[in-house]
């Protein structure tokens, strides 16, 4: 996945460079199922309520209130519910979460943010997943061995599980993702 992201950006760049004048700005957004974005597009109506937020909104939508692309924000993100893996192309509401409806999530207000206060054009690199723990599936050996609080064992015996077991499939489980994104 990552030489996936790496030929994205060079393609991007490719598309993009020649039009500014300075190196082309990425900004990577990774995190958990907050970073997914789970907001339907309907709530963006809030935006128009507050005179603070309301430009952001003209922003966002054309006049007729359907979505904006953004013309001088692009973004490759991580979906799992396309066959390729992974969205790519102009900023626009539906790089949140997959689902029976487009969805939004911190992308699509900071790239338009991040681009205006640049002025030049960028590119978003979007990696979140739900459902991961930090201090699981990320976590890298220096961390050491994961280590079940007494809370935890308590529960363990309460229901009857075997903690030798439970301590083995948590053995195997920690830093999975974190070896992956080493690879």
């Amino acid at each position: 996945m990552k030489t996936h992201f790496q030929a994205l950006a060079a393609l991007f760049m490719g598309l993009v460079l020649p039009a500014s004048a300075g190196p082309l700005k990425i900004y990577l957004l990774v995190g958990q199922s907050n970073m997914q974005g789970h907001a339907a597009e309907r709530t963006l109506e809030h935006l128009g309520m507050d005179p603070k937020t309301a430009p952001l909104l003209k922003a966002i939508r054309n006049a007729d209130g359907t979505a904006k692309l953004q013309r001088d924000v692009w973004i490759s993100s991580i979906e799992p519910s396309l066959e390729s893996g992974e969205k790519h192309g102009r900023l626009t509401v539906g790089y949140g979460a997959g689902g029976r409806e487009p969805k939004i999530g911190p992308e699509l207000t900071f790239g338009i943010t991040m681009q205006n206060h640049v002025g030049e054009p960028i590119l978003l690199i979007k990696t979140s997943w739900g459902g991961k723990s930090l201090n699981t599936d990320f976590r890298p050996p220096s961390a050491g061995p994961y280590e079940f609080n007494q809370q935890q064992l308590e529960n363990f015996k309460k229901r009857g599980k075997d903690v030798a077991e439970a301590r083995k499939e948590k053995t195997e489980r920690t830093g999975v993702y974190y070896r992956l994104m080493l690879e």
